[in-house]
């Protein structure tokens, strides 16, 4: 196997084992997807590992998961569609725990849009949908690993203090699946 790993920030992906091809995309979707399809285009992987942190969008969430289904929380889909034109807002994952992430360009840390985002995911960030539409336009498999950093509230300011130890937790799990 051939594993392209894929972070949005050097400190979430600092503790990635050695010799694995990883990217470092920037934060947002449009960053994810542009470097995410140039990494892919030049590493040509067998499967894309989308690494990173996420808030838990529901109470007593905490660890690693495996995204089943990314959502794109803040793309007005129904009214595009309402317009005749295609609107794609989720992606399947196969082998997933059935888990679904809510990906947007909005840090979340507002207990108010948490609870609005709960209704539809567990979970939030703001990378995961663009790695996985891309892989998935580019005939990639991928799956989507991430850590509980935070509950989505005013907690998720305390991010910078709090992702060495998600990182290690990424790191330790790469080490033992790959």
């Amino acid at each position: 196997m051939t594993p392209l790993v894929v972070a949005a920030t050097a400190a979430e992906a600092a503790y990635v084992p050695e010799g694995l091809a990883t990217v470092i995309t920037g934060i947002g979707k449009v960053e994810a997807a542009a470097v995410t399809a140039l990494a892919i285009g030049e590493h040509r992987p067998d499967v894309v590992l989308n690494v990173g942190t996420a808030g838990a969008l529901r109470t007593g969430m905490s660890g690693i998961f495996l995204p089943s289904l990314a959502i794109n929380h803040d793309l007005d889909a129904p009214s595009i569609r309402a317009l005749g034109a295609e609107a794609i807002d989720e992606v399947a994952i196969a082998d997933g725990d059935g888990s679904v992430l809510a990906t947007g360009d909005r840090f979340v840390s507002d207990a108010a849009l948490r609870d609005v985002l709960a209704q539809r995911a567990g979970l939030v960030d703001m990378e995961g949908f663009a790695v996985a539409r891309v892989a998935a336009a580019m005939g990639v498999p991928a799956r989507l690993v991430k850590v509980v950093s935070d509950t989505a509230d005013d907690s998720a300011l305390d991010w910078p203090d709090v992702v060495d130890g998600c990182a290690r937790q990424l790191g330790e799990w790469l080490a033992q699946s790959l």
